[in-house]
């Protein structure tokens, strides 16, 4: 996949201000008409200013992509349509969502959290608990030991109580 740099786009997007269709702009660029239609596309539904961003990923919320995916499957409209209806940048996200869509309808939609699930813990028993209070018991021992040996060689360096 080849990527153009923001001056094609540019340039591009004054063709689109002229009126040129992806035709003929691909043509004056000197760029594949494929890849003119999706900035078409994107500068149509989103702007100049989406066009010129492109590379950068944008976040939609639930209730956009549940509204777009339902227009698609339900209502029949061409992508294109709700790609500018409901300003959404690229196809490939509303391809998804239809696909979602279409096999578990809105819920499919919805956020999922990210990572991996948390590991359900099991109740401690009683001895794991009394297992865990004498580890920290032990641990309070060593640092009271620990403290008065410090002091103990503290009042021998110094010759005085501290």
């Amino acid at each position: 996949m080849t990527v153009y740099d923001r001056s094609a786009r540019e340039r591009a997007c004054g063709l689109f201000d002229r009126g040129l269709g992806h035709k003929a702009a691909a043509a004056r660029l000197g760029v594949p008409a494929k890849a003119v239609r999706k900035w078409q596309q994107r500068y149509r539904a989103v702007g100049r200013d989406a066009l010129l961003g492109m590379g950068t990923h944008r976040r939609y919320d639930y209730g956009t992509k549940v509204a777009a995916a339902s227009a698609v499957v339900d209502g029949g409209m061409p992508k294109p349509e709700a790609m500018e209806r409901f300003g959404i940048a690229s196809e490939s996200p509303l391809r998804s969502w239809c696909r979602l869509y279409r096999e578990g309808g809105a819920e499919a939609l919805r956020p999922r959290p990210k990572g991996r699930p948390r590991k359900e813990a099991a109740p401690a028993t009683r001895e794991e608990e009394l297992e865990r209070e004498v580890r920290r018991l032990e641990a309070e021992v060593a640092y009271l030991k620990q403290s008065i040996a410090l002091k103990a060689e503290l009042r021998s360096r110094t010759g005085r109580r501290p």
